[in-house]
C-alpha cells in the first residue's frame, strides 16, 4: 500500500482544515488507517484511526471533539477534519495503515505516507 497525504498548511488558530490520504492498492479496504502527528522535537503522536468498515473511530484525548476521520473506499481515501485548531496542533501529519487490530502505537502501522505540515498561528 501506498499513500500519499496533502491538506496542510497555515491556519490561525480556531479555523480549520482537512487532510487527505490517497491510498493505492487493490487491499486498501482491509487495513485500517490512522494518523499521527509529530512536532518539532517530540516524538510521533497517535491522534487517531478509523476502521475497515469506517464504523469505528478513536481519538487521543487531545483532539477527541475537534477531529474526525472519515473514509470514501471508493475513492481509496481516509480524511482529517481538524476544527478549532490550536497553535499545538502544529506538527507535521502522517497517515499510516495498519492490516493488523487497532493500535495507537506507530510501531505497529506497516505503511506510512509522506508528512503534510500543518501550521496554527496564534
Amino acid at each position: 500500500v501506498q499513500l500519499q497525504a496533502s491538506g496542510g498548511g497555515l491556519v490561525q488558530a480556531g479555523g480549520s482544515l482537512r487532510l487527505s490520504c490517497a491510498a493505492s492498492g487493490r487491499t486498501v479496504p482491509r487495513y485500517i488507517m490512522a494518523w499521527f502527528r509529530q512536532a518539532s522535537g517530540k516524538e510521533r503522536e497517535f491522534v487517531g484511526y478509523i476502521s475497515r468498515s469506517g464504523s469505528t473511530t478513536e481519538y487521543a484525548d487531545s483532539v477527541k471533539g475537534r477531529f474526525t476521520i472519515s473514509r470514501d473506499s471508493a475513492k481509496n481515501t481516509v480524511y482529517l477534519q481538524m476544527n478549532s485548531l490550536k497553535p499545538e496542533d502544529t506538527a507535521l501529519y502522517y497517515c499510516a495503515a495498519t492490516s493488523g487490530s487497532y493500535y495507537v502505537t506507530v510501531g505497529q502501522y506497516d505503511y506510512w505516507g509522506q508528512g503534510t505540515q500543518v501550521t496554527v498561528s496564534s
